[in-house]
């Protein structure tokens, strides 16, 4: 049985992990972290897990839990972990961080698109990448994974194919991204009250969304060059879900059957990559509540231009879900473990 401890628990990704390690016939939750509701039990922050979880929340003392569980998952804000992991806490459990402070290699980077110092760089270059569909063996044998951010994972994954065998020119790639509010989390802000949300949708973050380089630099590694992207994030008043529409040229003689095979190649075998039938377009509705990334793609033969589609579950394949995923491959258990999810609807 794994052992697991969340500090950021009743966050939204806090509560999406719950939610799937209670379904995980090998994983037990024993750690509860929430700073903000300390001793106040979970079920009376999170309704639905009324008489499943009697556990009462704790504090986000890092060090205390490493000795008591065989894996943490962080929830939290950019930062907190990077200021609190030691080569101590490493040795002694191995840790999952759903934020950024382990995704970038350029601590540089970093600190100029989250604008916070980061306190640990001597670590960075240990972490792992958690996208378990390109980095599933440097998974197996990492201490320290950094989960891939929810619009990040389905800009990549849905884009790797053809950036991978170099079918489109990289320096024409342009990411249009969607997403639901609760990609926000749930820290009280007011461009994310009802009022403010509701019968609208906005462009944010324009050139200058932190998810930037992140995208860039996995990108980059696929590429085998740099890779620079316009990513322009918006806002959609839904709860969940991320569309992500991305247009590039196509290198000279790409043809439609070219770029399926490219995607089959990566991703025939992946369970939670699903590439559709032909003409149909990605939609959220179809993958909410599942850790499945549904891609697509059109090439418009007028502009000589390929269209990429991209759908997953912010809070499952864009977090927790992709989590999950990771604690399973550090552990040896069948990837798809507690995630083998129907998707929701309506």
């Amino acid at each position: 049985m794994i052992r697991a401890g969340i500090i950021g628990a009743t966050g939204y990704a806090g509560g999406e992990l719950v939610r799937l390690l209670l379904g995980h016939r090998n994983a037990e939750i024993k750690w509860f972290g929430s700073k903000s509701y300390i001793d106040k039990k979970y079920a009376n922050v999170y309704r639905n897990m009324f008489q499943i979880v009697e556990d009462t929340c704790l504090d986000d003392n890092l060090s205390e839990l490493a000795d008591q569980v065989d894996v943490i998952f962080t929830a939290t804000p950019q930062g907190y972990l990077a200021s609190v992991l030691t080569e101590d806490i490493l040795n002694r459990v191995k840790i999952v961080d759903l934020s950024a402070d382990y995704r970038i290699k350029d601590v540089a980077v970093y600190e100029k698109w989250y604008q916070i110092e980061h306190k640990s760089p001597q670590l960075i270059q240990e972490a792992v990448y958690g996208l378990c569909e390109i980095n599933r063996e440097k998974v197996k044998v990492a201490r320290l994974v950094a989960n891939p951010g929810c619009y990040t994972t389905c800009s990549i994954l849905t884009a790797y194919p053809l950036v991978k065998e170099g079918l489109i020119d990289t320096d024409t790639l342009i990411i249009d991204a969607k997403s639901g509010t609760s990609g926000a989390g749930r820290g009280a802000k007011v461009p994310n009250l009802f009022c403010e949300v509701n019968e609208n949708i906005k462009a944010y973050g324009v050139a200058s969304h932190r998810h930037t380089p992140e995208i860039e630099e996995q990108l980059t590694y696929a590429a085998g060059k740099e890779v620079l992207v316009n990513f322009t994030p918006h806002l959609v008043p839904m709860n969940r879900g991320i569309l992500v529409t991305e247009y590039a040229k196509l290198k000279e003689g790409v043809s439609s059957e070219t770029v399926r095979a490219a995607y089959e190649k990566y991703f025939a075998k992946e369970q939670f990559v699903r590439l559709l039938d032909e003409d149909d377009c990605p939609e959220t509705k179809w993958v909410e509540g599942s850790n499945y990334v549904d891609v697509n793609f059109k090439i418009d033969e007028r502009t000589g231009r390929v269209i990429l589609m991209g759908a997953l579950d912010n809070l499952v394949k864009g977090a927790a879900g992709q989590a999950v995923q990771n604690m399973n491959l550090l552990f040896g258990e069948d990837e798809a473990e507690g995630l083998k999810l129907v998707p929701m609807f309506p």
